[in-house]
């Protein structure tokens, strides 16, 4: 199949799952097109860059392209004009911001389906269930080829009517989850006759975390955080348990990598825990730097509040280093005792009491506990792997 791409700004500096699954596509037969609904910002990894390279913007076209576009699927097609329009108007509801946003998006539909009568695709598949799904339905209702999505949550599952996941999966040639617990929330807000359609292709790593031995955990208390700086993923909690393990008299440090809008809340939230000497703030990194702090690392710590499956959890695992993680999502299901410490959301001292442990646990714990996590990434998150069952998915599905 030739397959097209579409997610809202790829690549991007969290989305490297995306360039995984796409170069285990690949890597699988198929051909891919790639497309963002917006520009990439500054892109700090090699393959991001590289990625870039071949990467469509759809807005770059300007107001201009997509009104020139807009005006084509009206000429060439009245009627699935009209359709495509009123569902645009429609999912907009009452909000005169949510209708300029929907026309927008439904003049990207129409720029990729002038698009796509000259480089033709297969297939469109859309990363996440919001607007890059919008926009691949939009499509199909303007003439485009058939559309699959992959619903990451927790975004898709905190607005599933707003969004409107029962249509986007009805209309959908295939709907993906990344892990079972993503499969029930679209079964749970679609018809149970599309659910045979709701398949799980589970993010993964690829073979620069699986193919090499990462160095043992070092003996010293150290601890890593990686995430975007936004309150989805319970940073400020973090900062409370490492106060609390300062507080019991445990040496530590803790370093949290990423960038984001809680960013300078949490810097000031850490100097006036006075804890500068003990949890740092060592903003966004490529996936060498990633690496490098994940490895420096005896715990992987990440207390989230809302999440799908954290592709971080993944490599910090693949690198042999346990991780503590809340009991939510789909994070149970790589996530338990015989790799990590599965702790209840919204707990700072259930964090500080794992992180206290993992500073506690022998050298041969830490490492039965890494291997282990290692095991399971290899065995469910291999992304080469993980893409054919994306593919598989697509082709076994009938056509909508």
């Amino acid at each position: 199949m030739r397959i097209a791409y579409l997610c809202n700004r790829y690549p991007a500096v969290s989305h490297s799952f995306v360039r995984r699954e796409i170069a285990g596509v690949e890597a699988a037969g198929h051909a891919v097109d790639r497309y963002s609904v917006r520009v990439p910002a500054a892109l700090l990894d090699a393959g991001d860059r590289a990625e870039a390279e071949r990467t469509t913007a759809i807005l770059a076209a300007g107001a201009t392209g997509l009104a020139a576009a807009l005006l084509d699927a009206a000429v060439r097609g009245p009627r699935r004009f009209a359709g495509a329009g009123w569902l645009a108007i429609r999912s907009a509801g009452p909000s005169p911001k949510a209708l300029v946003r929907h026309l927008a998006y439904l003049g990207e539909a129409a720029w990729l389906v002038r698009r796509f009568r000259t480089l033709p695709v297969d297939h469109l598949h859309a990363h996440f269930g919001t607007n890059p799904a919008t926009v691949a339905r939009l499509a199909r209702r303007l003439g485009g080829p058939p559309y699959s999505f992959t619903a990451h949550g927790p975004d898709e599952f905190d607005r599933p009517e707003a969004l409107d996941l029962r249509g986007k999966v009805a209309e959908a040639r295939a709907a993906i989850a990344i892990s079972s617990f993503g499969r029930s929330q679209l079964m749970r807000w679609s018809d149970p006759a599309d659910w045979p359609r709701i398949a799980v292709a589970r993010c993964g790593v690829d073979a620069a975390f699986l193919d090499t031995a990462p160095p043992p955990a070092p003996a010293e208390p150290c601890f890593a955080a990686v995430a975007r700086l936004s309150g989805q993923k319970g940073l400020p909690l973090l900062v409370q348990a490492a106060a609390m393990l300062r507080a019991r008299g445990r040496d530590f440090r803790l370093d949290i990598a990423g960038d984001g809008e809680l960013r300078d809340e949490l810097a000031r939230q850490i100097a006036a825990a006075g804890l500068d000497e003990q949890v740092r703030l060592v903003g966004a990194l490529d996936g060498a730097g990633v690496r490098r702090l994940i490895e420096g690392a005896r715990a992987f710590v990440l207390p989230s509040f809302a999440e799908g499956l954290p592709v971080v959890i993944m490599e910090a695992l693949a690198l042999e280093r346990p991780v503590i993680a809340t009991a939510i999502a789909g994070t149970p299901e790589l996530v338990d005792g015989g790799c990590g410490w599965l702790v209840p959301a919204g707990s700072a001292e259930a964090v500080a009491d794992a992180m206290e442990t993992a500073i506690d646990a022998s050298a041969d714990r830490i490492a039965a506990m890494g291997a282990e996590g290692r095991r399971r990434v290899a065995e469910r998150h291999d992304a080469a792997r993980n893409a054919q069952g994306l593919v598989d998915a697509i082709a076994g599905a009938p056509v909508c």
